[in-house]
């Protein structure tokens, strides 16, 4: 009952950041300058962003293929797809619910490990944050006049906190060092009696599944395909922000390094802890826009309502469909069930 609370009040309090942060984000923008931009817009061009994103979502099951192949199993590119697109559509309501999702209706559909489905998938996560952290360096470095002066307004009162606070973090960390290795000097002591303990062999496979999926990509023999997948799922991604520039009068001029731009620094409010990003991609996309690239106001707030608009409309609307497919419409036995 206490996690149920604590998860509530955690649910409600990231909603209301993410209302707060819409507030701050459309503040200087009127009802009426808003409802003009999106009525105003070519929505064929929102079309052509949607094509990349489900052709980015497809390339992404096939690259997850590669992993869950890996560790022996064997998967449909449909189904694969399908519940990769049921966790988009999670995390639209319930932030990193979508990862759980996902894992757990192949798992149900294939009959697939969860815990090694999961492994994967932090496995996903960490190449995808080297490739994320690339597309930020492009951007400071290939735009510094743009970028550079954006990035030391956003970063001075941290770094201001961190020298007026620096003896107090290094202690900090020290503290949390000593800790860390102290948990494992007394670990490694009383191994004996922790094996002894009630579960700690259902909490060891947990940990050996989630290791053998994390390290597929180090066994994998097909690493020059997963570098390709991936490098055309962010190049959709780019495609995706790129396109739908071009439905407004005031962001059509902008060029193809502005929706890399757009992309690098707009992720980080998608993968904020608010449900579906909304309020933190509204905050970044129009700092982003009125900031780097003088864009009105309003004319940014137009862009970041209908393109995330269009994205929730998107993950709801076939992470849906694919819910029905995977278990009412699709009447194909699990592959790695016997038969």
């Amino acid at each position: 009952m206490k996690k149920v609370v604590r998860n509530t009040l955690q649910y409600l309090l990231f909603l209301f950041l993410g209302i707060f942060l819409v507030w701050l984000s459309f503040r200087k923008v009127s009802a009426d300058e808003l409802m003009h931009g999106i009525r105003e817009a070519n929505y064929w061009w929102i079309l052509v962003g949607s094509v990349f994103a489900i052709i980015a979502h497809i390339i992404r099951s096939m690259r997850w293929n590669l992993l869950i192949n890996q560790m022996g199993y064997k998967t449909r590119t449909s189904t694969t797809f399908h519940a990769l697109m049921v966790g988009y559509m999670a995390n639209t309501g319930v932030p990193r619910l979508g990862e759980f999702m996902r894992c757990g209706v192949l798992a149900r559909r294939e009959k697939i490990s969860f815990n090694a489905l999961f492994g994967t998938v932090i496995s996903e996560r960490l190449f995808d944050l080297v490739f994320l952290t690339l597309f930020l360096l492009v951007v400071v470095f290939g735009q510094w006049k743009l970028a550079g002066s954006f990035v030391n307004d956003l970063m001075a009162p941290f770094l201001q906190k961190l020298q007026s606070n620096g003896l107090l973090i290094v202690v900090l960390l020290v503290l949390m060092a000593l800790l860390f290795f102290a948990g494992l000097w007394i670990g490694w002591r009383k191994r004996r009696k922790i094996k002894q303990l009630p579960g700690y062999s259902k909490v060891h496979d947990i940990v050996v599944s989630l290791t053998l999926g994390i390290r597929t990509i180090e066994r994998m023999p097909q690493k020059g395909l997963f570098l390709l997948y991936t490098a055309i799922i962010w190049l959709c991604y780019a495609l995706m922000m790129y396109f739908p520039l071009l439905m407004l009068p005031e962001t059509s001029s902008l060029d193809f390094m502005a929706a890399i731009t757009l992309l690098a620094i707009g992720t980080l409010g998608i993968v904020a802890p608010v449900p579906g990003g909304i309020g933190a991609y509204h905050f970044i996309g129009i700092a982003v826009l009125t900031q780097l690239y003088n864009i009105s106001h309003s004319g940014a707030a137009s862009y970041v309502t209908i393109t995330h608009a269009a994205q929730t409309i998107l993950n709801v609307g076939v992470g849906a469909f694919g819910y029905l497919m995977l278990f009412f419409f699709t009447r194909k036995p699990p592959l790695n069930e016997p038969s």
